[in-house]
């Protein structure tokens, strides 16, 4: 099959992306008719920028289109979900559509760790690529900055008195890095004599899981940033009563800290199209999608907006719609799932080691993978077009295999070359997206569960519905927590599940579309100032540990003080 592009002539991610030739960012917002002036946005370089918060408060709603990307379950394969979301903005403005691309910001914690980058690869990525992927404005370490204030200020106010009568036992907030570092997860503080303040056990989370993040991509406004951090639970006094972060008087400083860092940040594709970047929740233990704020600023600024939500459509897609789309009152116009077919054959039993052979039989076994997550769209009142992320070790035989499949779901397919052609590959994608918004209606769209619905029946909805399970577990000590936390007032809350993205089961190892499996619930969180309860399921961590070889092992600079290793 075609690729477009010579063996010999494939260039990595990296090598792409440093060559490409960016515009300066006031010439990306001239596109959007975004005036050049320091009222509308802040240069951070001659590439990036923040857009003011009061510019965009001016700005006029519109009916635009949102089109959600998801994917079928990851594999060590890899899906391309970020790549086709850039690749889908791109191939939406190659026809003459007004698009934009919003995606969350990378972890340095998977960058150093496995998982890799969030900028898209091959023709179709955001760049300053480098930059995204490291530091870029610092917008994570003003999250991890305020989250740890926080903490400080809470052991701080014991070492003083305790006026709150706080509960050294019973403080719920633990500290975060934004790095994979298992020997944190469980720490003991405060050693070394009085002048260091009372020994405790602690521990540290990854900063995407930390619920400032929450809170900075589920709010509106400042105010409203503030409110919700003052609402955070941060611990309970002697006598059980909940300790509020307002209660320290935290959520002031904590808001100026990330001041600057809610102000969603514009960068562009290869291609030159604008893209906006900001906020980064994971999806197997967060809600991973990108801020309320930059999300709402595309729909102001363009006619269709691009966005990702992590992982397989079971967690970043029912995330997505039944908590991001219910705080921000938004709808999505149409829904496109990324499939390949190595993960579609990995998920058919084949060994990654073998898939760059054509296999038809693996690849059917594993199509109910990608069967069961249209279904699950489906039940959202959505329509699903799937996006065949195309690899060169792809054959005919195989892609026909996948479009003969979605016609029998009467579903549409398009195969998608945009990594190695750009917008030029993926048009008939864009085509077949813009087809699908003309005719969209979004009264359709419903949430999975309502919010009078109870705590427990919303976890077995989503768990039975969604994953497939025959029951949900937990032992008493967690049912009594849901029960409390209704009568506290939070039971009308999403549920936000964490765990494992390689299976929709809570055990990485099946594959495929595991049925009647138990669904095994370790822990639940009361996030009362992102406003939902996180679940933790199976063996699901927090805090991630690094692989036996982490990337950080082949990240250096060379002589021309050029990253390599990063991608």
């Amino acid at each position: 099959m075609d690729i477009g592009v010579p063996m010999s002539n494939i260039k990595s991610d990296i090598e792409i992306a440093r060559a490409a030739k960016m515009q300066p960012i006031n010439d990306i917002f001239t596109k959007l008719s975004v005036p050049d002036n320091p009222e509308a946005f802040s240069p951070m370089g001659r590439h990036i920028a923040k857009l003011n918060l009061g510019y965009i408060d001016k700005l006029k709603e519109k009916n635009s289109n949102l089109i959600l990307v998801t994917a079928i379950t990851p594999t060590p394969a890899g899906e391309g979900k970020t790549t086709t979301s850039v690749g889908l903005c791109d191939g939406l403005n190659k026809i003459g559509k007004k698009s934009i691309v919003c995606l969350r910001e990378p972890s340095l914690g998977p960058s150093f760790g496995m998982k890799g980058g969030a900028a898209g690869g091959g023709y179709a990525q955001v760049v300053p690529m480098e930059q995204i992927n490291l530091h870029f404005t610092g917008d994570f370490h003003a999250i991890t900055s305020a989250h740890n204030l926080l903490s400080a200020l809470i052991d701080n106010h014991i070492y003083w008195g305790n006026k709150l009568d706080i509960d050294v036992r019973r403080i719920v907030w633990r500290r975060v890095v934004d790095l994979n570092d298992r020997a944190l997860r469980s720490i003991n503080i405060g050693l070394g004599g009085i002048a260091n303040g009372f020994p405790r056990e602690d521990g540290f989370d990854i900063t995407v899981a930390s619920e400032i993040m929450a809170i900075f991509c589920l709010t509106n406004n400042l105010k409203d940033l503030e409110k919700k951090i003052g609402n955070i639970t941060v611990a309970y006094s002697r006598d059980k009563k909940p300790i509020y972060a307002k209660d320290l008087n935290a959520h002031g400083p904590m808001t100026v800290l990330l001041k600057e860092a809610i102000r969603p940040n514009f960068v562009q594709t290869l291609e030159n199209n604008p893209a906006i970047i900001h906020g980064g929740p994971f999806a197997n233990i967060a809600h991973g999608c990108n801020s309320i704020i930059a999300t709402k600023t595309a729909l102001k600024l363009s006619d269709y907006v691009v966005t990702e939500a992590g992982f397989g459509a079971d967690l970043g897609a029912e995330k997505f719609l039944n908590i991001k789309c219910r705080k921000a009152n938004i709808k999505p116009s149409c829904v496109v799932l990324v499939a390949t077919i190595r993960a579609l054959k990995m998920h058919g039993g084949e060994k990654k080691e073998s898939l760059k052979k054509e296999n038809i039989e693996a690849l059917k076994k594993g199509l109910p993978n990608l069967e069961r997550h249209i279904q699950n769209v489906k039940k959202f009142g959505l329509e699903v077009i799937v996006a065949i992320n195309h690899f060169i070790t792809d054959t005919d035989k195989e892609v026909k295999v996948i479009e003969e499949f979605c016609a029998k779901l009467n579903v549409n397919v398009n195969l998608c070359m945009h990594w190695a052609k750009g917008s030029e590959g993926i048009k008939d994608l864009a085509k077949n997206v813009v087809e699908h918004c003309k005719r969209a209606k979004k009264d359709n769209f419903k949430f999975l569960y309502t919010a009078d619905t109870s705590l427990w029946i919303k976890i077995e909805k989503i768990a039975k519905e969604i994953y497939g399970a025959s029951e949900v577990v937990a032992d008493t000590k967690v049912r009594d927590q849901l029960r409390k936390m209704e009568e506290d007032g939070f039971g009308k809350f999403p549920v936000c599940i964490a765990k494992t993205q390689y299976s929709f089961s809570s055990d990485p190892n099946l594959k495929g579309v595991p049925m009647e499996h138990v669904l095994p619930i370790r822990e639940v969180k009361l996030s009362s100032g992102a406003e939902f309860i996180v679940v933790l399921c199976g063996t699901i961590m927090i805090m991630p540990g690094l692989p036996r070889v982490p990337a950080a092992n082949s990240i250096k600079l060379n002589d021309k003080g050029d990253v390599e290793g990063l991608f």
